[in-house]
C-alpha cells in the first residue's frame, strides 16, 4: 500500500535524516549513552553534547545558553512558564491576560490558575485573528503580572506582532510569555531585540524528535519561575529529571539546521501555498480563513466549496490533513479558534487545515488538487 500524501506538518514533522543520524550516536555504545549528571567520563561526554545543543537553541533565538531550560515539549514549557511565574509573582498581583485563540496548553493552564484564585482576561482577536493592541492596553491593570500570547497560531497560521506586544507589556511592568511552538526555526526571533521574558518551543514541529522542548527564561533582567516537577534539581532546579541526551541532541541539531535553511524553507512554502490556492480557485470557490499577508505560509486554513470539513477529510482518505489542531480536535466541535474570530458554528465546521513542510513537493500538491477536483464533482452528501 502506498503511503498517503502528508500535508499535516503543523501537527508534527518527520525527523530530518541529519537529525536522526546524530541522535543515533547517543542511543547506544560506546560512549554517547551516559547520564549527563554522572561524574565520570561517559557522563562528561553526554553533558558536553547537552551543552552544545543548548548553545544551538540559544543561537537560534539570539539568547544565552543558560537561559534555555529543557522540557518534554512545548506543553510542559507552557505549564512551567505560566504556573511557575504565577506562583512566584502572585504577591505583585494575580491578573493574567491571554487570547481566546491560544493553544489548549495555555488556555487550560489559565483555567487551572483561575480556579486557584487568579483573575483571567481572555481577549478576543479581530476577525483576521490579530490581537488588537489597543484592547490589550486597555486590559492591562496595576495587578497584571503576566501576558501570554502565541506567536504563530497552530490552526490558522496567523502571526502576532510579538515585538510590539512585548514593548507594550514591558512598558506596564508585566511579564510576557510567548508560545513559539509553531514559529521557532521558521520565523526570525531575536530575544536581544524583543523583550520577551518566557518563550516556549518544541522540537517536533521543526523536523526534530517528539518528547523534547525547551523554555527560554530571561536572565537579564532575571526572571524567576517556580519548579513544577521536583526531584534531582536538574536545569538549575527549574525542571528535575534525567536529561534525554539523544532527544536534546536531536532538538539542537534540528534548530541548527532550521537556522540555516529558514529563508529557503519560507520561500518554498510560500510558493507551494500559492500554487495550491491557485489550483483550488480553478474549480471551486474557496474562502481563506486568514489573511495571507498575516499568516505563516506553511499553514493554510480554508473552506472548500462550503463543504463540511469532516466530509472532505473522509473523501480525501489518501491525504493527511486536518480539521483543526491535532491537540484540540476530538472530531465533535468546530474550531474554537475560528469561532473566536467571528465565524458561526456552521462556517467553522466547513474549515480544513492543510500544512506544508520542508519535504512537500509540487507533485504532491498537484495530486491533492486532482483529488479535490474529483470530490467537488460529486453531489454534496
Amino acid at each position: 500500500m502506498s503511503l498517503p500524501i502528508y500535508l499535516d506538518y503543523a501537527a508534527t514533522t518527520p525527523v530530518d535524516t541529519r537529525v536522526a543520524d546524530k541522535m543515533l550516536k547517543f542511543l547506544t555504545g560506546p560512549g554517547g549513552f551516559g547520564n549527563a549528571a554522572s561524574d565520570h567520563a561517559l557522563g562528561a561526554i553526554a553533558k558536553q553534547a547537552v551543552d552544545a545543543a543548548r548553545c544551538q537553541v540559544a543561537d537560534l533565538l539570539n539568547a544565552q545558553p543558560n537561559e534555555i531550560v529543557w522540557t518534554s515539549g512545548a506543553t510542559e514549557a507552557n505549564n512551567l512558564a505560566l504556573k511557575g511565574a504565577a506562583s512566584l509573582y502572585k504577591s505583585q498581583g494575580k491578573h493574567i491576560i491571554t487570547l481566546k485563540t491560544e493553544h489548549p496548553a495555555v488556555l487550560e493552564c489559565c483555567e487551572y490558575l483561575e480556579k486557584k484564585g487568579f483573575s483571567l482576561t481572555y481577549l478576543s482577536p479581530m476577525k483576521n485573528g490579530i490581537l488588537d493592541l489597543d484592547e490589550l492596553k486597555d486590559a492591562i491593570r496595576e495587578d497584571t503580572i503576566l501576558v501570554s500570547i502565541m506567536h504563530v497560531n497552530n490552526e490558522t497560521g496567523v502571526i502576532q506582532d510579538i515585538h510590539k506586544i512585548a514593548k507594550l507589556v514591558k512598558s506596564h511592568g508585566a511579564l510576557f510569555h510567548v508560545d513559539a511552538a509553531q514559529s521557532a526555526g521558521k520565523l526570525k526571533i531575536d530575544l536581544q531585540k524583543t523583550p520577551i521574558d518566557l518563550l516556549s518551543l518544541t522540537s517536533h514541529k521543526v523536523y526534530g524528535p517528539k518528547g523534547i522542548g525547551a523554555l527560554f527564561v530571561r536572565q537579564k533582567p532575571k526572571i524567576k519561575i517556580a519548579a513544577q516537577i521536583h526531584g534531582g534539581r536538574q536545569e538549575n532546579g527549574m525542571r528535575s529529571g534525567t536529561l534525554a541526551t539523544h532527544q536534546i541532541v536531536g532538538m539542537g541539531e534540528a534548530l541548527s539546521v532550521a537556522n540555516l535553511s529558514m529563508q529557503d524553507d519560507f520561500n518554498k512554502l510560500t510558493n507551494l501555498r500559492q500554487k495550491f490556492i491557485d489550483g483550488l480557485n480553478k474549480f471551486t470557490d474557496i474562502k481563506l480563513n486568514a489573511d495571507l499577508n498575516d499568516a505563516y505560509p506553511g499553514i493554510l486554513n480554508l473552506t472548500v466549496g462550503n463543504r463540511k470539513g469532516k466530509d472532505l477529510i473522509k473523501a480525501l482518505s489518501g491525504v493527511c490533513f486536518s480539521i483543526g489542531s491535532a491537540c484540540a480536535s476530538k472530531g465533535i466541535e468546530p474550531s474554537y479558534v475560528l469561532r473566536s474570530m467571528g465565524q458561526t458554528f456552521d462556517e467553522a465546521g466547513c474549515a480544513v487545515r492543510f500544512s506544508f513542510g520542508r519535504f512537500t513537493c509540487e507533485k504532491e500538491i498537484l495530486e491533492v488538487l486532482r483529488l479535490v477536483e474529483e470530490y467537488i464533482g460529486l453531489p454534496p452528501s
